[in-house]
């Protein structure tokens, strides 16, 4: 199997302007006639929502440190019949973590140099000029062996500015890919979790579609697509996750929608029916369903619609007395007996679970999480180990019910983050990305 040719933009660190730029790209792209496959490196769940918005194509995670190498092939032939594929990094082009995991340490690096595709580096030279050069040769040649296409320059002040800047990367030998002028309208709406959810932006499209026409004012589309490479990537059986059941009642609103999309690829490929349901509008999950699945979202932002849901709740508690439920995340604390909000304000939540979180005081919670289970989840038997990511701001106030599994981060250090089981009913503060391969 051999990659479609592609790229990866990615940058020194976070906050450079790099989503914009994809964003652009994809669209800009796609305007052109090109089948355009985005990708996200790491276990970013908003991102690929707005990839799928610019370019009309399911974005798919790839990450070294959480999958296993038949998950990674399966997730790479995603890329079969796109012209060009475009990858959009996360944090800073070789952050990771310390200790490895199934593949590699998580880095966007190890993404480019697995599937060949060049970087792109996106610089922030607000406050440089000649010196933006040694910070583009530093990441030029810190893994020599790593494909590297260009710069592009984000937020140019003038063209003396720009002269200055070209200067230092004539002589450092790396190619400028684009110039684009400083503008204050670019930045997308965030809030804790990062940005908004692509479902949230009040005019996604136009925001999308300017974009694309900054970067093709910009940026040389011709150089950028002559750029894409692609590796021939080694043989493995492909292995999508499988359902954890048949008929899966999915909760899917503005409060509940961080699903990985390779994991919903996975249960459709094996057969599984989705069957969406909306808490928010106090929809009860499909009676008929053999699993209820709540993904983590931003139930904070929702506590009062959610505690008066009673549709929901009720359903949901009839469901329980026979068939499994399962929330990560947001739907774990959904799934708990309150949440109190950053005003300290205490809402009734299902109660199928004995869990209190708050968001009263702040905690920042982040990053890769291993979790050998104590006791089956859906789709997991007892003894397995999984891979995930974790990733919130709530504070755990009761934790009373048996834990689900000994969870400890990347380094292997045990964290407080358990999960809970109660008879049919489970939940893990991490997101499930993947079931570790088999030694």
């Amino acid at each position: 199997m051999t990659s479609a040719p592609g790229l990866l933009i990615s940058a020194p660190a976070s906050g450079t302007g790099k989503t914009t730029v994809m964003l652009g790209l994809l669209r800009a792209l796609a305007e052109d006639g090109l089948n355009v496959q985005p990708f996200k490196s790491g276990p970013d769940y908003i991102d690929p929502a707005f990839h799928r918005a610019a370019c009309g194509r399911n974005s798919f995670n790839l990450d070294g440190w959480a999958m296993g190498r038949g998950l990674w092939q399966a997730i790479a032939a995603k890329a079969a019949g796109a012209d060009i594929c475009l990858a959009e990094g996360s944090m800073g082009l070789f952050d990771g973590v310390a200790t490895r995991g199934q593949q590699g340490f998580g880095s966007s690096a190890e993404t480019a140099q697995a599937m060949g595709w060049p970087v792109v580096l996106v610089l922030d030279v607000g406050g440089q000029a000649q010196s933006a050069a040694a910070t583009a040769l530093g990441f030029r040649s810190y893994t020599p062996d790593l494909p590297f296409a260009g710069v592009i320059l984000n937020r140019v002040a003038s063209p003396r500015h720009e002269r200055l800047i070209r200067l230092g990367m004539e002589r450092a030998g790396l190619p400028v890919l684009g110039v684009l002028p400083r503008r204050g309208d670019l930045a997308l709406p965030e809030r804790h979790l990062g940005l908004i959810q692509a479902v949230e932006h009040p005019d996604l499209d136009a925001a999308v579609a300017g974009y694309a026409t900054f970067l093709r004012d910009n940026v040389d589309l011709s150089a950028l697509k002559a750029a894409a490479r692609g590796n021939a990537l080694p043989s493995r059986p492909p292995a999508l996750p499988k359902p954890p059941a048949h008929r899966i009642a999915l909760a899917r609103d503005a409060a509940f929608s961080f699903t990985y999309p390779h994991l919903l690829e996975g249960w459709r490929a094996a057969g599984a029916e989705i069957l969406p349901f909306s808490p928010l509008a106090d929809q009860a999950p499909d009676p008929t369903a053999d699993l209820v699945w709540l993904p983590g979202g931003y139930p904070e932002l929702h506590a009062g619609v959610l505690a008066a849901a009673e549709t929901f709740r009720t359903g949901l508690r009839q469901h329980a007395k026979a068939k499994p439920v399962h929330g990560e995340c947001g739907g774990y604390m959904a799934l708990g007996e309150a949440l109190i909000d950053k005003e300290g304000i205490r809402h009734r939540m299902a109660g199928l679970l004995g869990l209190v979180t708050s968001y009263e005081k702040r905690k920042f919670h982040l990053g890769y999480r291993r979790a050998v289970l104590k006791a089956p989840m859906p789709g997991h038997e007892s003894g397995s180990a999984l891979r995930g990511h974790e990733f919130h701001y709530s504070s755990i106030l009761e934790q009373p019910d048996a834990p689900l599994a000994a969870v400890a981060d990347a380094d292997g250090n045990p964290v407080p983050e358990t999960g809970s089981r109660r008879g049919k009913v489970s939940g893990t503060f991490f997101h499930f990305i993947s079931e570790e391969d088999p030694a």
